[in-house]
């Protein structure tokens, strides 16, 4: 049981190359239901790891990567394809660069750090979520909420820039305090 969750978090991992593929293709709605497959197990993993204290070291690190390779995929392809703005891609995508290169900043000056997510943060991930499950439906049209789309881009920016700020902060705070105290909360 130890195992599951880490092989459902390489399955997510393991959609990503055909999530692109189809997206590439305009199959929106296969495109949708991967990206759905993909949601349920994200939560699935999550709640045997928790449920049944099968939380590994590999699985701290795999989970937010899967997470990322499969949103910055289909934010990636559908700007490439000009389906969402460009603008939204350059925030998403900067607002990781930002919080991985303090992190190796933070690593680097102070040794190994906790990370641990933002409340800003994971609503931030789910606000980026929900606006690519909202886009994938109205490609596929099985969805009208194509008025909706440019609020939740507004929402995924301020959330974006409020969390990778949050981490600016407080990363900033804590390099100013002895290296004992440094641990992002």
């Amino acid at each position: 049981m130890i195992y599951l969750p880490n092989l459902l978090t390489l399955g997510r991992i393991a959609l990503v190359p055909f999530l692109i593929v189809l997206l590439q293709d305009q199959q929106f709605m296969l495109s949708l239901c991967v990206f759905l497959v993909a949601g349920i197990t994200d939560a699935l993993d999550g709640y045997i790891a928790k449920r049944f204290d099968a939380r590994t070291q590999l699985g701290a690190i795999l989970d937010p990567l899967a997470d990322k390779a499969l949103i910055l995929s289909a934010y990636i392809t559908l700007s490439v394809l000009l389906l969402i703005p460009f603008w939204l891609v350059v925030v998403v995508v900067f607002r990781d660069v930002i919080i991985i290169v303090g992190y190796l900043i933070m690593t680097l000056s102070f040794g190994s750090i906790e990370m641990r997510p933002l409340l800003v943060s994971k609503l931030n991930t789910f606000m980026q979520i929900v606006y690519i499950l909202v886009a994938l439906a109205v490609l596929a049209k099985v969805s009208s909420l194509a008025p909706v789309q440019p609020l939740l881009a507004l929402v995924v920016l301020v959330t974006s820039v409020v969390s990778g700020a949050a981490y600016v902060y407080i990363w900033s705070i804590k390099a100013t305090r002895s290296p004992d105290d440094i641990v992002a909360k």
